[in-house]
This record gives structure tokens, C-alpha cells and sequence, in this order.
């Protein structure tokens, strides 16, 4: 069963939002470390940020995945399209961060890594959006 923030538009745009901003704030200093020239605080820092898509973007959409979305869809089976889309970017966000554990193991800190790190940013951002329009509004055609 889903929590009930999960369940109320403005405490599940808290969330969002809480999320991306922490994770905005987090590239950020990834970048400002590798603008320094300081290697080592950029590795923490690329870890740190590593660990945060995992433990507060992903873990949240696991959250969703097992109870709140199950839910939508035993009070209206129609929203299956939506719930397919939404799962879709979590796991999109998934196989980025994989990718990213991929090339730091073979390229270490590479533009193909930064590169990916933003696409996380704009990934999640459009997912939260599309999630709060499909989820939080009433059901209509375009659901189905």
C-alpha cells in the first residue's frame, strides 16, 4: 500500500521536487570540483551523486512501483497506458545510472559521464511533470 504522500499531488510534488533539486545541487558541485581541478572531491562528489539517483530518485520509484501505481491501476485499469509510460522512465533511469557505473569503471570522470549525468536531470525532471498531468488529473481518453 502506498503512503499517503504518495497519494496527494502537493506532497508528491514535494517529493519531485525535493529530488531534483538535491540532485541538481549535487551535479552542480561535481562540476564546480571538476572546474577546480580538484579530482578527488570530484570523484566523492560523482560517487555522492551516484548513490542519491539510487537511494532518493530510484528507491522512490520502486516506492511507486510496488504500491501506488498498482493501486491507480485496480481503481482504474484504464490508466495502464500511463503507469506503462511512467515505469518506462523509471526504468530509463535506472539503465542511466548503470551506464554511468559502466563508463566511471572504464573512463572514470569523461564528458560521456557528465553527459549522462545531466540526462538523469532531464529525464527525471519531464517524468515528474508527466507523472503529476496523467495521475493527478481526472482520467480521460488519452489514458486509455
Amino acid at each position: 500500500m502506498a503512503g499517503p504522500a504518495l497519494k496527494q499531488l502537493q506532497s508528491h510534488r514535494a517529493i519531485h521536487e525535493g529530488g531534483l533539486s538535491g540532485a541538481i545541487g549535487k551535479t552542480e558541485m561535481l562540476i564546480d570540483f571538476l572546474q577546480e581541478g580538484d579530482q578527488e572531491n570530484a570523484e566523492r562528489a560523482a560517487n555522492d551523486l551516484v548513490d542519491y539517483w539510487k537511494t532518493r530518485v530510484i528507491s522512490h520509484a520502486d516506492a511507486e512501483e510496488d504500491g501506488f501505481y498498482q493501486e491507480i491501476l485496480n481503481e482504474n485499469p484504464s490508466m495502464e497506458k500511463s503507469v506503462v509510460q511512467l515505469t518506462r522512465d523509471h526504468d530509463l533511469i535506472r539503465i542511466i545510472v548503470s551506464d554511468i557505473e559502466s563508463l566511471r569503471e572504464t573512463d572514470g570522470l569523461s564528458p560521456s559521464v557528465l553527459q549522462k549525468f545531466y540526462a538523469l536531470l532531464v529525464v527525471n525532471e519531464i517524468h515528474s511533470r508527466e507523472e503529476e498531468r496523467l495521475l493527478f488529473t481526472e482520467p480521460s481518453s488519452e489514458n486509455a
